[in-house]
């Protein structure tokens, strides 16, 4: 089991891997087990501007294909985001999209950091 930190800028906190994007993290859900899942919002612009597919859309996709992770937990400055991506999630176990016993965390495990690497 591996943890997973899907953030577009900040570093990746001791412990888990990283997916930059929203296909990353779909690519690293199809080869291993999730244990940690922590979820940044907001995830770039294309070169024209364009929001690309963010933490909400992943969470969508998460609860759409009945995916799995111990615990998930919401690192994103983005307050709006983090209560879209909450109640969706705990929306999903009530309806028994995805498992009851996934422990959903509204806040992050770790510190956010930003070295600029």
């Amino acid at each position: 089991m591996i943890n997973l930190y899907l953030d577009d800028l900040r570093d990746c906190p001791e412990g888990f891997i990283v997916a930059r994007t929203f296909e990353e993290a779909v690519r690293v859900f199809q080869e291993h087990t999730i244990n940690l899942l922590s979820l940044d919002h907001d995830l770039d612009e294309d070169e024209q501007g364009n929001e690309l597919p963010n933490g909400y859309d992943f969470v969508k996709y998460f609860c759409e294909n009945g995916l799995r992770a111990s615990k998930i937990y919401l690192h994103t400055d983005n307050p709006v985001g983090r209560k879209n991506m909450y109640e969706t999630l705990l929306a999903a176990q009530r309806r028994n999209f995805i498992d009851g016993d996934i422990e959903i965390f509204h806040n992050s495990i770790t510190p956010n950091k930003y070295s600029g690497d």
